[in-house]
């Protein structure tokens, strides 16, 4: 169904020419907002400012939810073909045309190439359709807040900038009449714009009318003078001088021909072909036209951007996208020059591209002056009233485009670089552009222009694949298109194979050089950096901080800041948040091969010991902050003190697990994989005090099958039953009690072998727990009874108060309620003397529990609210939830429902975010309490949180 977004104007959508219902103004603002950001995610938070700049009301983010509900349904009948919900937000997918304001650039940037190219006729024929199609202001209509307001005003000078294009076109067809017309209504709204004075007064001059066009600058100079107090510009008095002594040509150039295609002395045009079928960026354009194409009537004065970026990742190929999309705006002409900084040959010298510039800009060989300096003022003067455009492709560094930036006038710089060039910005005031990867729709919208969208349907996962294995880098991507391009029998699914081992992924790029790319940046390395890099690829990422640098070199903190800050500026590297680096998976792949090239096999293998020593001797004390009872594992002798993350507290360690587990994970698979199996094991005990209590289960079970692979490796009986009873743990909590009772029995018998009592007292109370949920209670009872004879056998006052506690939640099981409070409560009071608040928390469960059937809901209550909040300071999320389900079921029983209904809600919040199904049953007590509502606000909190 054909659907059409029209914004340029008043707000309208329509499906097969029939006008679609938009809803209330708010629900219109959440459009407007989704349309200028087509094929992104626009979070909540950027909604809610749009929506309510000051401030917004508590149920912002519900009225957000309501009104994209009314758009699907207005859109999609209700589905979500078209608005989906992303991390964080919303994205509205739109097809190319689909948008007025898509149909008006690709008809305005036909009508410039045309322009650019000599024909006028064609030029004239596409800016005005690409005109036609404005009916207003964008959004007319519109209570525009302050965030939205500043989009639109952007597009209010790209369709000013096409009105005057549309009146240059017209004058170069021989239509000065009607580009006259057409400027007159332009300055009336606009009476600021300089080039429409100029062309307005080209108009006149054509059709005879010499007065009319010295008034046109008498009221020009008069306007400008009261409104900004500044003189016209150089080109406006250059074309008064002009008419005054009649040098202008009083007809166009011929038939379908412009001045564009004569050629003016001194006007190079230097750019090279932009790449064609260029995607996205549109964030990016939009920044450089911020940077270096702003309002004509500014004060004057050179404007410089930069755009630094990693190899590969599309500088140049922005750069030369936006150059030839703004030619317009620099009538005197281009220069470009490819510094070289960063390839095969030697950086072009400061010298030698001046005199490149001085004979473009027309000057002989025979006079240009020798020295830099000279050759620098020559080049500035020459550069002083003229509107131009600079690209410097590929610099090396601030100091080598120094001197070729001008001195004064009204032209524009842009420099590409892999450096961040900060030092033009904190002297010459450029403006920074980094360029990133490419978004998933924008490296999906490359590879369908370059290969079709029939071929990219018909592999949907193929192509995924392709996108996340090239990490979104364009010139990976292009490699990667190409070589489908050049293969149109195979299918796509063969060469994303190609793709998949990180080993042969360089070698599936060789066709483009991605290798030389890279190598032109690993060359200008200092040895510390280079080195720096080459261990960088033996890490696994996704990311690290300075500390993990640090132990990869064997070198200090302080001593490896250098060599990341290289890096980093070099954009090898990416801070992304403060003190952590990002290295992207391609260039980790070479890392690791000038590792493998680079460095003895010894050292790389010391290298991933110190790496690991560093991760286990931070985490084990985090752990040990987070779980105090605990029996801590003996770590691995630390290899190099120094450089482990010291932990103040348990705040600290909370947030250190939160940046790390991710590393965490891969690290310890890395480990098991690469000769470091004690590693892998220690390290997957560490993780346990953080993932168990999160309820991240998920991620226990793959560390603990990872840990237990690498114990029975190498033989070690303690590790293997460590990695057997935290195994046993994680499969119970994901309902896979076959395979957890098998490795409970394992546990018990290698913990037998090592005549490890205490532990063996804890496996009992995890196989009483196993027992329970099967429906075994008799052998659970047994079982806490035996773990509770062996806590006092060894005289462990915590394992005695734990297994009491276990015994005395069975004997409620049971039925016998007076024998569980008694247990519970001599648990309790053990537990209180030691400061046991995990213990407690679990304790006071059992006995809500308890009491609750003993038919003292009230004491079960005050039970479940202490329990709760003693879960909730171990941030044990899991049990929290359950507690809650308890406490909900003992304030039904008081009648209070408020109450009940919100314990429930709080439930199934926290199950949602675990993921858990054992949401369902709080989630039918709310249905069977509350009725249709609720169960539609219970799927709405569903909904957000999965969104």
């Amino acid at each position: 169904m054909p659907v059409h977004f029209d914004l340029l104007g008043p707000l309208t959508v329509s499906r097969d020419g029939r006008p679609v219902p938009l809803g209330s103004t708010k629900q219109q603002l959440v459009l407007a907002v989704l349309l200028l950001h087509p094929g992104e995610t626009v979070t909540v938070l950027e909604l809610t400012a749009a929506l309510w700049s000051g401030d917004p009301p508590d149920s912002a983010a519900a009225n957000i939810r309501t009104y994209v509900r009314g758009l699907r349904q207005a859109l999609d009948g209700g589905q979500d073909g078209r608005i989906h919900t992303t991390a964080g937000g919303y994205l509205l997918r739109v097809d190319p045309g689909e948008r007025d304001l898509d149909r008006f650039d690709a008809a305005a940037a036909r009508g410039r190439a045309a322009l650019a190219a000599g024909d006028a006729r064609g030029a004239a024929a596409a800016m005005a359709t690409a005109v036609s199609l404005w009916r207003g202001p964008a959004f007319a209509g519109l209570p525009l807040p302050r965030r939205i307001d500043a989009r639109v005003a952007q597009l209010a000078e790209r369709r000013l900038l096409a009105e005057e294009d549309h009146a240059e076109a017209r004058l170069a067809v021989g239509e000065p009449a009607a580009a006259v017309a057409g400027l007159r209504t332009l300055l009336h709204r606009h009476p600021l714009r300089q080039r429409a004075w100029a062309l307005l007064m080209r108009g006149l001059y054509r059709t005879g009318d010499v007065s009319g066009a010295l008034a046109a600058f008498r009221q020009a100079r008069l306007v400008l003078a009261e409104e900004t107090g500044m003189d016209p510009g150089p080109e406006l008095t250059r074309l008064h001088d002009d008419v005054l002594h009649h040098r202008l040509d009083t007809h166009p150039a011929g038939p379908g021909r412009g001045a564009a295609a004569r050629p003016v002395s001194g006007r190079p045009q230097q750019l090279p072909l932009a790449v064609p079928g260029f995607v996205g960026r549109s964030a990016e354009l939009a920044l450089l036209d911020g940077f270096l194409t702003g309002p004509a009537d500014r004060p004057a004065g050179v404007d410089i951007a930069t755009v630094s970026g990693m190899a590969g990742v599309g500088k140049t190929t922005l750069a030369l996208h936006w150059a030839h999309r703004t030619l317009h705006r620099f009538p005197d002409g281009q220069l470009y020059l490819n510094l070289r900084g960063y390839d095969d040959g030697d950086a072009v010298n400061p010298a030698d591209a001046l005199v490149t510039f001085l004979e473009a800009l027309g000057v002989p060989i025979g006079r240009i002056p020798s020295s830099t300096d000279a050759r620098t003022g020559l080049y500035r003067s020459l550069l002083a009233d003229r509107r131009m455009l600079v690209v410097l492709d590929n610099a090396r560094d601030a100091a080598q485009v120094r001197p070729l930036l001008p001195g004064a006038g009204r032209c524009a710089v842009l420099v590409t670089s892999r450096d961040q060039l900060a030092g033009l910005a904190a002297a010459e005031a450029a403006r920074p552009l980094t360029l990133d990867v490419l978004t998933e729709p924008e490296s999906r919208n490359l590879l369908r222009g370059r290969l079709g969208p029939e071929r990219l349907s018909a592999e949907p996962g193929a192509v995924a694949d392709m996108i996340e294995l090239t990490g979104r880098l364009p010139l990976a991507l292009s490699i990667v298109a190409a070589r489908v391009a050049a293969r149109p029998s195979f299918p796509l699914d063969a060469v994303a194979a190609q793709l998949r081992t990180s080993e042969d992924r360089l070698a599936a790029l060789a066709d483009g050089d991605l290798r030389r790319v890279f190598s032109w940046s690993h060359r200008a390395l200092s040895p510390d950096a280079a080195r720096l890099l080459r261990l960088l690829g033996l890490h696994p990422g996704p990311d690290l901080t300075g500390a993990a640098a640090a132990a990869l070199c064997g070198r200090s903190r302080a001593e490896i800041g250098a060599p990341l800050r290289e890096l980093t500026r070099l954009h090898l590297l990416t801070e992304h948040l403060p003190g952590r680096y990002h290295l992207h998976d391609l260039l980790r792949t070479y890392a690791a091969e000038l590792a493998r090239d680079g460095e003895q096999e010894a050292e790389r293998h010391a290298a991933r010991g110190r790496m690991y020593d560093h991760y286990l001797h931070s985490a084990r004390p985090a752990a040990v902050l987070l779980q105090p009872t605990w029996t801590p594992i003996e770590p691995e002798p630390a290899r190099q003190p120094g450089t482990y993350v010291p932990i103040a507290d348990r705040a600290a360690a909370t947030a250190w697990f939160n940046a790390e587990h991710p590393v965490l994970l891969r690290v310890l698979r890395q480990a098991a994989e690469t000769g470091h199996e004690r590693y892998a094991g220690q390290l997957a005990w560490t993780l346990a005090a953080y993932l168990a209590p999160r309820g991240l289960f998920q991620d226990q079970l793959t560390a603990q099958q990872t840990a237990l692979a690498a114990a029975e490796r190498i033989g070690d009986t303690e590790a293997q039953a460590l990695a057997s009873r935290m195994l046993a743990r994680a499969l119970m909590r994901l309902g896979d009690h076959d395979a957890a009772e098998h490795h409970i029995r394992r546990a018990l018998d290698l913990y037998g072998q090592l005549g490890d009592l205490a532990s063996i007292a804890l496996v009992l109370r995890q196989y009483t727990e196993q027992c329970t949920r099967r429906g075994r209670l008799d052998e659970a009872l047994a079982h806490s009874a035996e773990a509770l004879r062996v806590s006092r056998l060894i005289g462990n006052d915590y394992a005695e108060a734990r297994a009491l506690n276990t015994k005395g939640y069975l004997h409620a099981l049971n039925g016998d309620y007076v024998q569980a409070v008694a247990d519970c409560t001599e648990a309790l009071a053990r537990q209180r003397r030691m400061g046991d608040r995990v213990g407690q928390a679990a304790t006071l469960d059992s006995l809500g529990f308890a009491y609750h059937r003993l038919g003292d809901p009230a004491e079960a209550v005050a039970c479940f609210e202490q329990s709760i909040e003693r879960f909730r300071e171990s941030a044990n999320r899991f049990h929290e939830a359950e507690t809650l389900t308890r406490l909900g079921e003992a304030q039904e029983a008081l009648s209070d429902l408020p109450a009940a209904v919100e314990a429930w809600r709080r439930a199934v919040r926290i199950y949602d975010e675990l993921g858990d199904a054992a949401a369902e049953p709080a989630r039918r007590r709310l249905a069977e309490l509350t009725g249709e509502e609720s169960v539609a606000q219970i799927t709405t909190l569903r909904s957000s949180n999965e969104g």
